[in-house]
């Protein structure tokens, strides 16, 4: 029996004033009852009754601890009503993480309506490109796009990325459109640059992998300032079309190659926890659920009509 268990048990004895009213109440012998106090004497070292063949009652370490323990067991209960409300009604904290490129696209937004639907439930998103331990962390769930390489990780896949060069039409009226990834070698190169990594754009061509080397005019550790300079038309980019999609419905860049984007780069959620996750995370997953349906069916719809 726990120290809880034992507490209530002197709880009921100390108001009933006996081991027998309190066995009969709880459906047990007078020797268990019995046997629990004499336990929680043990573990403190302090006689808490007075006995005698009639009734008990409360010595002064009894009575101290039948004071202190009633607010003790308040909050327990307190406690354990949240902790089950937070098991089964979305409400709280959830901590996110991902990558800045995925802020130039539907994910915010995506984030917002899931907040909309759920107003107790908070989210902290923390956007950064380095890769965080969730458990180390305190992270609920990661947004991140490619290959996940730790298999105690779970991992949804939620949508295909796929990747296409980009310029400004007046770039490429200059300078002339690739019909190749290597014909990107020729021209200026805006590439996102991780510290200590070489950049390096990846191609998928006639079904294998092409990694291209690079040796960009302009290389930053954000996705965001390489848009800008696309679209004064400094050089191209090689990025998701989900992020770069209003600048291309807006005439403001122009896609290029878009048949040799990889086939295997997909947006995943990660989390550690197949478990006993909380109300608001088993939302946030249906949510994204709902979402990657929501966009299979447009993409089957797109490719029945085309």
């Amino acid at each position: 029996m726990d120290s809880l268990d034992l507490i209530q048990t002197f709880r009921e004895v100390a108001r009933r004033g006996s081991f027998s009213a309190t066995a009969r109440a709880q459906g047990v012998s007078p020797a268990s009852v019995s046997k629990s106090i004499v336990q929680l004497e043990t573990r403190f070292g302090l006689r808490l009754f007075n006995r005698t063949t009639r009734k008990v009652s409360l010595t002064d370490a009894g009575q101290l601890l039948f004071e202190r323990s009633g607010a003790l067991l308040e909050l327990i209960d307190l406690t354990q009503g949240e902790l089950h409300e937070r098991a089964t009604h979305p409400s709280g904290r959830l901590q996110l993480t991902a990558p800045h490129g995925l802020m130039q696209t539907d994910l915010p937004a995506l984030l917002g309506q899931f907040m909309l639907q759920y107003p107790e439930v908070t989210l902290d998103l923390h956007v950064t490109d380095r890769v965080l331990n969730l458990v180390e962390e305190g992270i609920d769930l990661a947004f991140r796009v490619g290959p996940i390489d730790d298999a105690n990780q779970i991992v949804r896949r939620l949508v295909p990325i796929d990747f296409v060069a980009a310029a400004a039409p007046a770039y490429w009226r200059a300078r002339g459109k690739p019909s190749h990834p290597r014909d990107l070698l020729t021209h200026a190169q805006l590439a996102h640059n991780l510290f200590g990594e070489a950049p390096r754009w990846h191609f998928s061509v006639q079904g294998k992998p092409l990694e291209l080397p690079l040796q960009p005019r302009f290389a930053a550790t954000s996705q965001m300032p390489l848009v800008t300079l696309a679209l004064q038309g400094v050089g191209v980019l090689w990025g998701s079309r989900r992020a770069l999609a209003p600048h291309f419905e807006r005439g403001e860049l122009e896609p290029a190659l878009e048949a040799f984007s990889p086939t295997d780069i997909w947006l995943h959620a990660v989390y550690t926890q197949r478990r006993h996750n909380s109300a608001a995370l088993r939302a946030l997953l249906a949510h994204l659920d709902e979402f990657a349906q929501a966009f299979r069916h447009a993409e089957a719809g797109a490719s029945s009509t085309g």
